[in-house]
């Protein structure tokens, strides 16, 4: 016998983020007021290799057979819902998990849905401070091996091996108490709540950047290439946002990202929207060249769900490089770390194979002791680059988790 799995209309709620019920907090995709609160794991799911993507559909699509679906709600976002966060690397572990009830708020209303016979009662909680004393030590990589890698990777760069290579280091904190993904994710809204938040299996953290959404037809991704640092001084930082949309170093690492996306999607959409030039991003700690690279899904492609679309972008040059696999072989040589999940698809997929995929970036991932945090922060290295204002730029990126960990 099918179990059964019920959507319902909402009426007000806390805000997500304060949303508890008697089962854990197991993923979580929230920007601003809208997004996915979900508790509980009803089933989960490892792929690994080369067709993890369509392995992961097609364990999605067999796991929808079993259910009894009853949808009091409709489109997209609606009825069963499915968390994803795919590694880096197809040689490490991706997780799928579907929780036992979901909470979604979006364009002013509300549902939720869950999986069994009775509807669970919800409540709020606003985490307490608690304090944490925290002690930081490098990852794999000092600050001065680290730009010693980016000097290298420019090296490599101006001999004409590759066009872009995007380098990333980790920092890894100690806590006395433990490290709750509920106060992170609370912690995070307070001052990032333009990004995408998320929560998946421990891994956490509020990207800026969103590889691909597919809504019935239409697909977006939000790509995000050259940075620079805030002053916190207004002037100075609208001063700052006019110099990065002009300059050549960071003008070129945005057109590698846009265009990798561009050809990704080409086989499958037409009708693509490319602006001309990107606009600035301002995010509380940096501000980024971004583009909206729009299009809709051909009638005459095969069915195409949002796992053949990521399949299709994942990695951008937004966060390996061109070409791809010079700059991957070039990771591998100079990180000395596993990426694991960071700069991975992060996201959510419904069953008509609609949904939103992230880059996992502006991260980290709790440790299972749940008393430390791996953090996670990349730059894009061009010819032009300059070691210094690289690990600059990867201190900028590393500040959001730095600053939720020291309010929790």
């Amino acid at each position: 016998m099918a179990l059964r799995i019920t959507t319902e209309l909402l009426g007000d709620h806390p805000r997500l983020s304060e949303i508890t019920t008697h089962l854990p907090l197991s993923a979580s995709w929230i920007r601003g007021a809208d997004g996915f609160i979900a508790f509980g794991k009803y089933k989960s799911h490892t792929v690994q290799g080369k067709k993890r993507f369509a392995e992961a559909s097609a364990w999605w699509q067999n796991e929808l057979s079993q259910l009894e679906i009853k949808n009091n709600v409709h489109g997209v976002g609606t009825g069963p819902i499915v968390f994803t966060s795919f590694s880096f690397s197809e040689d490490q572990p991706s997780l799928l998990v579907i929780p036992e009830i979901v909470v979604v708020q979006k364009n002013g209303k509300s549902w939720i849905t869950w999986i069994g016979d009775r509807q669970p009662e919800l409540s709020a909680r606003v985490i307490p401070s608690i304090g944490l004393s925290l002690e930081w030590k490098n990852g794999a990589l000092t600050d001065s091996a680290w730009s010693g890698a980016v000097e290298e990777s420019v090296s490599r760069i101006k001999a004409g091996e590759l066009e872009k290579v995007v380098l990333a280091r980790d920092l890894i904190a100690k806590s006395d108490k433990v490290i709750t993904p509920a106060a992170l994710i609370q912690s995070l809204e307070s001052e990032y709540p333009s990004t995408w938040l998320f929560l998946v299996e421990n891994l956490i953290g509020a990207t800026p950047e969103l590889l691909v959404r597919l809504s019935k037809s239409l697909v977006t991704s939000r790509v995000l290439a050259g940075t620079i640092r805030r002053t916190g001084d207004e002037e100075r930082d609208f001063a700052l946002a006019g110099s990065l949309a002009k300059s050549s170093k960071d003008l070129e690492e945005h057109e590698y990202a846009v265009r990798s996306v561009a050809q990704a999607l080409e086989p499958f959409a037409s009708s693509t929207n490319i602006p001309d030039a990107p606009f600035v991003l301002h995010l509380p700690n940096v501000m980024h060249l971004a583009t909206d690279v729009t299009g809709v899904i051909n009638d005459t492609a095969s069915k195409v769900d949002i796992f053949k679309l990521v399949a299709a972008l994942h990695p951008s040059a937004a966060v390996c490089g061109t070409p791809t696999d010079a700059a991957r072989e070039l990771i591998t040589e100079l990180e000395s770390m596993n990426r694991g999940r960071y700069a991975g698809p992060v996201g959510w997929v419904d069953a008509h194979g609609d949904g939103e995929m992230g880059i996992a970036l502006r991260c980290g991932e709790i440790g299972d002791d749940q008393l430390s945090i791996r953090l996670f922060a990349g730059c894009g290295i061009v010819a032009g680059s300059s070691a210094q204002e690289e690990l600059a730029e990867s201190q900028a990126k590393l500040l959001p988790m730095r600053s939720a960990l020291t309010r929790l």
